[in-house]
C-alpha cells in the first residue's frame, strides 16, 4: 500500500501562525486506569492531549524480559517494533528508533555524549535498577541535544511503603545444549529500601556472570573483541537514592549510579564465511591488551517544590562520567611505522566523557479561564570529551568541550472543548572548542587548527488533539529536533593539510524536523494505536562502515512510516497484543537533491511485528508468550539483503509462600538466524554474527 503523502515540512510561516511548539510527549494508563505522567515531558500532560506517540513499559514488563535476557537492548526491540533489534554486544551503534538516534536518559540525565559517541550509551545501567521506561517516538526538543529519533528516559527503582524492605532475586541462565560452567549465566540483586517520616531511601546492588554465548546449532557465536561483547563479561551496578520531604509541598533527592562491565577476555573471534552461510565463531584464547569495558557514574541533586506561589517548580542538577574502552587490534588506522613495522602495532582507543548540567521548569496552570497551561524554563549542558590510544597514549580525538544554554516556553491550550492546541520554542546556544591537534600517522599526521564553533538554532513544534466522540482521540503535530555529528569521527580522520575547525562544514548541527498523524481508541476491552510519521532532514548523518570503522556521512535523509498496535483485554486476567512497525528510509547519494538511495541496516530496523499474550491463571501461576517476525528486505547493496526470521519466547511465574519462582525461554524452538546487524548493516567475515539459541532461564524472588 503507497504511503500517503505528509503534510510539506516547509510551512514553518503556518507553524509559527500556531505559537509554534514544543511537543511535550505524553502520558500513558496503567491497567488500573491511573494516568502516568511521563517526566521526560517536562510538564504533565494528559493522555488525552497528547500530540506525539508516547510508550511507557512497566515494571512488570521489564522484569518479564530480563527472564528472557538480561541485554538491555532486547528489552527495548522486544517490545518496540519500530526500535532497531540488538546486536547483541557491548556496542549498539546501528540501534535506533523509527531509523533515527534516540536520546537516552537516566532519571532525566542525558546519557549520550556529544563530542563522542560511542555506541554504549544503552548499556549504562542493569535494568533491575529501572521502575520504568518512557518511550517518545519522533524527533523532539524535549530535552535538548540528541533527540532525533526520540527519547528513552529510564526511570530508576523508589522506595517502597514500609519502614525496612528488603528484595533479593537470583537467575541462572544456560543453554539446551552443551550446559557447562563456561556456557552459564548468573545474576543476582539485592535492594534495601523505606520510608520514614519525612526521609526515604534506596540502596541496590547487582551483579552479572555472563558465559559463551551459543547459537541455534549449538556453536560459538562469535565474540567482538574490538566493539566489545556482553558475553564472556562481568558486571556490576551499585544505585543509591535518597529523598526529604520538609513538607507535603516539597521534595529534595539525592542519586548516584556507578555500572561497570568487562570483557573476561576468554575467547577470540573466528572469522565466518558470509557465502556459504558460516557464521564467525569464537575459540578459547587470550586477545592481545586490556579487555574492553565500560564504567560510568550517572549522579543528579533534584528538587520540586508543587505549590510555588500557585506553580510547581522542578530544578535539577547532574553530572555523568563515562569511561569507554574498546579493544586492540592491528588496525590499518592505527598503524605507525615510527612505532613498529606496519601491520604489527596492536592498540586500542579509549572514550572519556565528563558532562554536567541542570535543568529547570516553572509551570503554572489555570490562566485565562483556566484553557491554558503555561512551562518556561531553561538548560545547561556542559561536556568534555576526548578519545585516545590506550597503548600508546596518541591521540585520537582531541579534547573537545561543548557548552550549551536552552530556553525555552511550551503552552496547552484549549481552542475548545474537544480540540486543543500545544505549541512552544526552544531555543539552542551552543559552541564547540577544539584544541590543534595532529591526526595519526594513517590520516597523514595532519596538523588541525583548533578553534570554536556555534551551534545555535531555533526550535519550533506545534500539535494539535481533537477529541472528536468519546473514547477516540486524534492528533497531529510538527517538532523539530537538534542534533551534532559524531564529532569524534570527523576530527579523527581529516587527512588534508589547512584544515581549521572553524571551516568543516561536517560539524553543522543536524535539524530534523518531523510531521506525524495519529490515533488512539480506548473502547471497552480495546487498545487501538495508528500513527503515520514522517521526519526530513537536509543536511543529516548516514552511518557507513569503512574498512571495519564507522564513519558518518552528511546528506539530506528521510525516515518515513508506520506504527500500529492493538490490546484486547478477555478478561482481568488474560491480555494479547499485537504491534506492528514498517519504516523507510531514503537519503541523497550524489548531492543532487534527489532521495535517490535507499538506508541500510546499520540506520534504519526491519519492518516487524510483536505478538504477545499474558495470563494471570490464578493468584500464583501467570504466564506470558511473544512472538516476533522480522520481514525480509532489500537493499541497496545486493550483499546486505535481510533473509528476516521469526522469534518465540515465554515465561511463568509461580507465587510460594515465600518468594516466588519464575522460569523463562528464549528463542522457543531455536531458531538458527543470522542477526539484522550482521545481515544488513556490513558485509564483514569477522562479523557475521549468528544470533542466540534457545536459553532456559530458572530465577527466584524474595522480598523480605
Amino acid at each position: 500500500m503507497p504511503l500517503p503523502q505528509s503534510p510539506s515540512l516547509t510551512s514553518r510561516p503556518l507553524v509559527a501562525a500556531l505559537l509554534l511548539a514544543f511537543l511535550a510527549p505524553a502520558l500513558a494508563q496503567d491497567d488500573a486506569g491511573d494516568t502516568v505522567v511521563i517526566s521526560a515531558s517536562r510538564s504533565n500532560i494528559e493522555v488525552e492531549k497528547a500530540p506525539q506517540t508516547a510508550v511507557v513499559i512497566k515494571r512488570d514488563d521489564i522484569a518479564r524480559q530480563l527472564t528472557l535476557s538480561s541485554n538491555s537492548s532486547d528489552v527495548l526491540s522486544n517490545i518496540l517494533p519500530s526500535y532497531t533489534p540488538s546486536r547483541g554486544k557491548m556496542n549498539g551503534s546501528g540501534e535506533t528508533l523509527r531509523g533515527r538516534t534516540p536520546l537516552i536518559l537516566i532519571d532525566g540525565v542525558p546519557q549520550s555524549n556529544p563530542v563522542r559517541p560511542t555506541g554504549r550509551e544503552a548499556h549504562t545501567i542493569d535494568y533491575a535498577m529501572v521502575d520504568r521506561i518512557e518511550i517518545i517516538q519522533g524527533p523532539n526538543a524535549v530535552n535538548g541535544l540528541g533527540a532525533t529519533g526520540g527519547t528513552i528516559n529510564i526511570i530508576t527503582r523508589r522506595p517502597e511503603k514500609g519502614t525496612l524492605n528488603q528484595n533479593i532475586d537470583v537467575q541462572v541462565t544456560a543453554p539446551t545444549t552443551h550446559v557447562d560452567g563456561d556456557t552459564l549465566n548468573y545474576k543476582t540483586n539485592y535492594r534495601l529500601d523505606g520510608r520514614l517520616d519525612q526521609l526515604d531511601y534506596l540502596f541496590a546492588v547487582g551483579y552479572e556472570d555472563q558465559g559463551l554465548y551459543l547459537d541455534g546449532k549449538g556453536r560459538a557465536i562469535g565474540v567482538d573483541v574490538t566493539q566489545g561483547d556482553l558475553m564472556d563479561s562481568r558486571s556490576y551496578d551499585v544505585l543509591a537514592k535518597l529523598g526529604y520531604r520538609p513538607d507535603d509541598k516539597q521534595k529534595l533527592q539525592f542519586s548516584v549510579n556507578r555500572y561497570r562491565i568487562k570483557s573476561k577476555a576468554g575467547y577470540v573471534g573466528v572469522a565466518g564465511n558470509r557465502e556459504l552461510n558460516i557464521p564467525s565463531t569464537s575459540r578459547e584464547g587470550t586477545p592481545p591488551g586490556t579487555p574492553a569495558w565500560n564504567d560510568v557514574w550517572t549522579s543528579s541533586v533534584s528538587y520540586n517544590h508543587y505549590d510555588l506561589a500557585g506553580m510547581e517548580l522542578s530544578a535539577m542538577v547532574f553530572n555523568q562520567e563515562f569511561v569507554g574502552l574498546f579493544g586492540a587490534d592491528n588496525s590499518a588506522t592505527f598503524q605507525d611505522a615510527r612505532i613498529a613495522p606496519r601491520g604489527t602495532l596492536f592498540d586500542q582507543s579509549r572514550a572519556v566523557a565528563s558532562k554536567y548540567g541542570s535543568k529547570v521548569g516553572l509551570t503554572k496552570t489555570g490562566l485565562l479561564d483556566g484553557r491554558l497551561k503555561l512551562t518556561a524554563g531553561f538548560d545547561t549542558l556542559f561536556d568534555k570529551g576526548k578519545q585516545d590510544m590506550y597503548g600508546t597514549g596518541r591521540t585520537f580525538v582531541p579534547e573537545s568541550k561543548y557548552s550549551n544554554l536552552s530556553l525555552f516556553v511550551q503552552g496547552e491550550y484549549q481552542l475548545l472543548d474537544k480540540l486543543t492546541l500545544h505549541a512552544g520554542v526552544r531555543r539552542e546556544n551552543a559552541d564547540l572548542k577544539v584544541d590543534t591537534y595532529r591526526t595519526l600517522a594513517a590520516y597523514n599526521n595532519t596538523l588541525v587548527q583548533g578553534g570554536k564553533i556555534k551551534f545555535n538554532e531555533t526550535l519550533l513544534n506545534a500539535g494539535l488533539v481533537l477529541t472528536p466522540v468519546r473514547d477516540v482521540t486524534v492528533y497531529t503535530s510538527y517538532s523539530e529536533g537538534f542534533g551534532l555529528p559524531d564529532i569524534g569521527r570527523t576530527l579523527r580522520s581529516i587527512n588534508t593539510p589547512g584544515q581549521s575547525i572553524s571551516s568543516l562544514r561536517a560539524l553543522e548541527p543536524i535539524l530534523t524536523k518531523g510531521v506525524e498523524l495519529g490515533t488512539r481508541v480506548r473502547k471497552g476491552a480495546w487498545e487501538l494505536d495508528a500513527a503515520y510519521y514522517r521526519s526530513d532532514s537536509d543536511f543529516g548523518t548516514r552511518v557507513v562502515s569503512v574498512n571495519g570503522l564507522f564513519s558518518m556521512a552528511r546528506e539530506k535523509t528521510r525516515l518515513e512510516g508506520y506504527d500500529a498496535s492493538a490490546t484486547y483485554r478477555f478478561s482481568k486476567a488474560q491480555r494479547a497484543g499485537l504491534a506492528y512497525a514498517y519504516t523507510k528510509g531514503r537519503y541523497d547519494s550524489n548531492g543532487d537533491g534527489s532521495l535517490d538511495a535507499r538506508l541500510d541496516g546499520l540506520n534504519v530496523a526491519p519492518n516487524r511485528v510483536i505478538a504477545n499474550w499474558n495470563a494471570d491463571w490464578n493468584d500464583k501461576l501467570s504466564s506470558f508468550i511473544q512472538v516476533q517476525h522480522a520481514f525480509s528486505q532489500n537493499f541497496d547493496d545486493p550483499a546486505k539483503r535481510f533473509s528476516g526470521y521469526t522469534l518465540a519466547d515465554a515465561t511463568a511465574s509461580y507465587k510460594l509462600r515465600h518468594g516466588a519462582l519464575r522460569v523463562g525461554v528464549s528463542n522457543l524452538f531455536d531458531q538458527n538466524y543470522i542477526t539484522y546487524y550482521s545481515q544488513s548493516a556490513l558485509v564483514e567475515p569477522t562479523r557475521y554474527f549468528a544470533g542466540r539459541g534457545r536459553t532456559v532461564t530458572l530465577g527466584y524472588a524474595l522480598k523480605f
